[in-house]
């Protein structure tokens, strides 16, 4: 039974934020990352930095190390501040009643926009798309340039290996479903808004159509 205490915490009652007991007898949970967990975060820190490392390192040889802060800002503006509106704001973990994120990707993120539980517009998704070719893409132009060509390689394959991983292992069971990014099946995400009666009503006010369960089979005999 939710406490008045957990219910405040959960102002929007999603079950990612809902007391753990009752995922027992939900089959979602093997199939999506719907519960922080410190090794989903760990992993995706450890290949964002696979690709970081050498950029930083390279952008330093090259002997525009100055230009890095100009990165960092931008990343710091990026994760708290845009991608917290156009991406993050439409995430159940964004759901949970505080200032800061707790998720297996933006942990610690400030959060300055009120929770939207319907899906991202095309705008936004442009949006995020422009932001990940400026976040990614900074170090390589200083990289090119201070001819550090075995670091940018480096890096290079770095981000590529980030977001296949990513996409295979993350994406695959993330329950932000709108991201451009996300692969869950579309029975899946049907099931998780069932369990989400503020997502699902938003959704559908979106034009979002869930698939109808399947007949019942005939039983043979009668």
């Amino acid at each position: 039974m939710t406490t008045a205490s957990e219910q405040n915490q959960n102002p929007y009652d999603i079950c990612t934020w809902r007391p753990i007991s009752e995922c027992a007898d939900c089959s979602l949970k093997i199939r999506l990352k719907c519960r922080f967990k410190k090794e989903d975060l760990l992993h995706f820190m450890a290949m964002f930095w696979g690709f970081a490392i050498p950029a930083i390192i390279g952008v330093i040889r090259a002997g525009y190390g100055w230009w890095l802060l100009g990165w960092f800002a931008f990343a710091m503006f990026f994760f708290n501040v845009w991608e917290s509106c156009i991406l993050c704001s439409h995430c159940p973990y964004y759901a949970e009643k505080g200032s800061t994120l707790h998720c297996i990707a933006n942990y610690g993120s400030v959060k300055p926009w009120k929770y939207r539980p319907g899906p991202m517009s095309r705008a936004e998704k442009a949006q995020l798309w422009i932001g990940f070719v400026i976040l990614t893409g900074f170090p390589f132009p200083f990289l090119l340039l201070g001819r550090q060509w075995a670091l940018a390689f480096i890096a290079l394959w770095g981000l590529i290996l980030f977001f296949w991983t990513l996409n295979k292992y993350t994406c695959s069971q993330c329950v932000n479903f709108s991201c451009p990014l996300n692969r869950v099946p579309k029975e899946v995400v049907d099931a998780y808004l069932q369990r989400n009666p503020t997502m699902s009503k938003a959704w559908e006010a979106s034009g979002w159509q869930p698939e109808l369960p399947p007949p019942h089979p005939e039983v043979k005999g009668k």
